[in-house]
């Protein structure tokens, strides 16, 4: 005789009455499997409570973490590509990239912003993935630009964080001019001995990798990011050869010396802080405030 026996057959629950578990309430570690619910997943900045396995974000969630109260001034936030090459593969790419902008709420694959992270002012420019693979084309490239060059003119510091498949077909040759023109506008920012820290996340690949995001004074990386040029598969077949465990990880790359360090998304904000303090005292933070008073007045 089992225990449970049911008295009336035939229940039918009504569609209307039916209870749902609404989409979104849970997040499963891709790593360990864990379940959690979203609310305890983003309280940990969208890290597994478990293995503290570091989901992607974008630009909004690094600007929340970084930017004291969650304040800064977004700079070029209307700027969006053309089309130079009539560019066509399963759709144009004008209407690839309104159908992009309405899904993801950007203008572009990187938003640029100021204001102050512990009390310093800087500068960040962050790459979202979602907007086209983190595809660097044109624009990306002249954001970069201008950020740098407003770090130049306000003596701050400028931090780049990198999530990218690469250069943007769509774009060709604009987009692999965006390498060089970065390039030289970080050597400009060296000249003036101000720092540059570039954050690799996961993934940062292609002519991303190849350019701007191995060029900073600091090269950081949070844990398990995948960091590389070409992809595991396309070097496997180049060189013949298999390929080491955990090969393009960012432990990989730094235990190879490619990076300075690694570090967890929780402690980002004090670690840049601890950072700043040492590179930029604050007699010489004073003195390039001064300065820039100076340059505005006389403006």
């Amino acid at each position: 005789m089992p225990w449970f026996k049911r008295v009336e057959k035939g229940i039918i629950t009504p569609t209307e009455e039916k209870k749902e578990t609404p989409d979104g309430l849970w997040f499963k570690c891709p790593d360990c499997k864990t379940v959690t619910s979203m609310t305890e997943h983003r309280k940990n900045l969208k890290t597994c409570v478990k293995c503290n396995y570091h989901d992607r974000v974008g630009s909004k969630e690094y600007f929340a973490i970084l930017f004291d109260d969650n304040k800064f001034t977004e700079m070029d936030e209307d700027m969006t590509s053309g089309d130079p090459l009539n560019f066509v593969d399963s759709k144009p790419y004008p209407q690839r990239t309104a159908e992009t902008q309405r899904k993801t709420g950007l203008k572009d694959a990187v938003r640029t912003a100021y204001g102050k992270s512990g009390g310093r002012d800087i500068t960040i420019a962050c790459m979202d993935f979602a907007y086209i693979g983190g595809s660097m084309g044109s624009v990306v490239g002249e954001k970069i630009a201008r950020a740098i060059d407003h770090a130049r003119k306000t003596r701050t510091p400028f931090m780049m964080i990198s999530k990218s498949g690469g250069a943007r077909m769509m774009e060709a040759g604009f987009s692999l001019m965006q390498m060089a023109k970065t390039s030289a506008k970080l050597a400009l920012l060296s000249e003036e001995k101000l720092p540059y820290i570039s954050m690799l996340t996961d993934p940062t690949t292609g002519g991303v990798t190849a350019s701007y995001a191995m060029l900073g004074d600091f090269n950081i990386a949070e844990p398990g990011a995948l960091i590389g040029f070409a992809g595991p598969r396309v070097i496997k077949e180049t060189i013949g050869k298999d390929l080491p465990k955990g090969f393009q990880s960012a432990e990989f790359v730094l235990e190879h010396g490619f990076l300075d360090f690694i570090v967890d998304r929780k402690e980002l904000k004090q670690r840049l802080v601890d950072l700043l303090g040492m590179i930029m005292p604050a007699t010489e933070e004073k003195n390039g405030t001064a300065k820039t008073q100076k340059a505005a007045k006389s403006a």
